[in-house]
């Protein structure tokens, strides 16, 4: 199977550069992947699309500011991505600078790019991979560095600094847990209003954890998707969870993952016969077509990039071709794509399914 077959192409206008400024306002297009047809709807329409019973799966994760800027002793600009917390005052990152930095290396931070350092600092203390270790002074709380001068990190493919609203538009109203440098972005569409009124039509709702990290944004640099190696991110899935799934499994529902990350971590933990068991610890799970879903019965997500893994996820749900034409019908009709767009609502084809 060639990456080159998820290819497709996007208009650069349909980029959706901010959001809306109503996080319901967005559209829905629901794809049967039973039939290929499809609606248009608004995401609004959501309680329509669910059913008593059915189980709503959210990534609880939250964004943090992972990027800085600075200088090192010697002068030079550095970029840092905060790639996973893995300490009070430790992390990984990525580092952007004109040479690699060397261990014992000395950052000073800026607020904003450019300018010039202020009192808070890192020390470059070794490599894992392409991975920078980073320790922030004795007593002080990487996070609170970060509270005080990171930066949203808005994906790539949105061309303009981050403003302040992005720090409360760019997290889910669910957003618990600290650690994710990517917004779960299906759930950027609820609101607590929306929330409410999927729970008084009689859907449950359930929360795992998946701390999204930069390489989701990654392009595939292989020609073939066999030859593909995920990046790895952590992951919880706790005994609350799976006694949800075994409940709405006893009374006849489904489990409706909202986003790309409840997928991958639904279908990690899975233990046989739709159910779940608790996970904590990494995961590097790569679905594409071919993969039998084993948990996961519905979807909530976003358009995702050409030749993207996420892309070759959703094509596995509800078929390459399905995913293909509702697609090219997005874009016909002017959808706004990725992180701050549009959304879709899929159903799978039944080869999609592990027998239950």
């Amino acid at each position: 199977m060639k990456v080159s077959d998820f290819h497709y192409e996007l208009p650069p206008e349909l980029i959706a550069q901010r959001p809306l400024s109503e996080r319901s306002a967005s559209r829905l297009l629901a794809l049967d992947g039973a039939s290929g047809a499809l609606q248009q709807l608004q995401f609004t329409d959501l309680p329509a699309c669910l059913r008593p019973g059915d189980l709503l799966v959210f990534n609880n994760t939250r964004v943090i500011p992972a990027r800085l800027w600075g200088r090192k002793t010697t002068g030079g600009q550095v970029e840092i991505l905060i790639e996973r917390m893995t300490g009070t005052g430790t992390a990984l990152a990525h580092i952007r600078a004109s040479k690699s930095p060397k261990p014992g290396m000395v950052i000073h931070l800026s607020s904003v790019e450019g300018a010039e350092p202020g009192p808070w600092q890192v020390t470059v203390t070794g490599r894992e991979g392409a991975l920078f270790q980073l320790q922030a002074p004795e007593d002080v709380a990487l996070h609170e560095i970060l509270l005080d001068i990171g930066h949203m990190p808005l994906p790539p493919y949105i061309e303009r600094a981050d403003e302040a609203a992005d720090r409360e538009r760019y997290q889910t109203v669910f957003a618990e847990r600290d650690g994710a440098v990517a917004a779960p972005t299906a759930g950027l569409h609820f609101t607590q209003a929306l929330l409410q009124q999927v729970a008084g039509a009689g859907v449950e709702r359930a929360a795992v954890t998946l701390h999204v990290g930069a390489g989701t944004f990654q392009p595939v640099r292989v020609d073939s998707v066999e030859d593909h190696h995920m990046h790895a991110e952590y992951l919880e899935v706790d005994e609350a969870l799976c006694a949800a799934v075994a409940a709405t499994r006893a009374r006849g529902g489904r489990v409706v993952a909202v986003g790309t990350t409840a997928v991958r971590s639904l279908e990690s933990a899975a233990s046989g016969r739709g159910l779940v068991a608790p996970l904590r610890g990494d995961t590097d799970i790569f679905i594409y077509p071919g993969y039998r879903f084993r948990v996961v019965d519905a979807m909530i997500t976003n358009f995702h990039l050409p030749e993207s893994t996420l892309l070759m996820l959703v094509s596995a749900f509800a078929g390459r071709e399905s995913i293909a034409a509702a697609y090219r019908e997005a874009i016909a009709r002017r959808y706004r794509f990725f992180s701050y767009g549009d959304a879709m609502f899929i159903t799978p084809e039944p080869a999609a399914l592990e027998s239950r």
